[in-house]
């Protein structure tokens, strides 16, 4: 494992640390277990399943590399600054916040159930926000958030309409955050997958419908977790001249 550190018997100042929210399945736990790689410790939050987060905290202390799990609703703020509290007690500190919880539930605006409308924009949006307010009071200079969008903004699908509609807001507020952390030099960017092989996105898909979506990209193929990853890497370590914008990952989709 590679280590970002002047030491590795023990956490220093020196040592990076990133906070993963929905880090214990999906892209969230190819983010983590990316960011363990290029030897960040890091807190894996969960909002609801305790021991998928602890083995993904084992498998990255069992190759080496420093991890935390921690609980709580994004959308809940006195469970997110207990979040952050705990991380950065254990590690020092916090320089990157990768904000990749979401729910997402497809419907034709004509159709769709208002209370699932509530429960998207609720962790959608408010979760956004309560995420990035701890970030941009507790992050260390040199840091950077990283919020989460969707390629489905550029692509227009049907039944995505309220979903799509979070996720515009997320994009909005990206933006205007990079600005206004001027002067703390912490970077603030977006990240868009395209159709990634994702539990979430292969619920209740056929066969045929996966296909098709495989074969619309030029790449010819759906985007893996570790795609996905590897983006938020590049943000979250050297990509320091990129911000305020939004990283399309979607294999040249749109």
């Amino acid at each position: 494992m590679t280590e970002n550190t002047t030491t590795t018997a023990a956490t220093t100042p020196t040592t990076r640390v990133a906070l993963v929210t929905g880090g214990s399945g999906g892209i969230g736990r190819a983010v983590v277990e990316r960011l363990a790689e290029d030897g960040f410790a890091v807190g894996v939050h969960y909002a609801g399943n305790k021991d998928k987060a602890d083995a993904v905290v084992a498998a990255i202390t069992a190759r080496g590399g420093r991890a935390l799990a921690v609980g709580g609703d994004v959308a809940d703020e006195r469970d997110m600054s207990a979040a952050f509290e705990a991380v950065a007690a254990e590690f020092g500190g916090i320089d990157v916040v990768v904000n990749t919880a979401g729910i997402m539930v497809l419907a034709p605006i004509a159709e769709l159930d208002l209370d699932d409308l509530d429960r998207m924009h609720r962790t959608n949006i408010r979760g956004t926000v309560v995420v990035a307010q701890q970030a941009a009071r507790r992050l260390r200079r040199g840091g950077a958030i990283v919020n989460f969008s969707t390629s489905v903004t550029r692509t227009r699908l049907p039944t995505y309409g309220a979903y799509v509609a979070s996720k515009a807001a997320v994009e909005g507020m990206t933006l205007i955050l990079a600005r206004e952390l001027r002067g703390k030099d912490i970077t603030v960017n977006a990240v868009a997958p395209g159709p990634t092989a994702t539990p979430l996105f292969l619920r209740g898909k056929d066969d045929t419908a996966i296909a098709a979506f495989a074969e619309a990209t030029p790449l010819e193929r759906l985007g893996r977790p570790e795609d996905i990853a590897e983006t938020v890497a590049f943000l979250a370590g050297p990509a320091r001249w990129v911000n305020g914008q939004v990283l399309f990952a979607n294999g040249g989709l749109a």
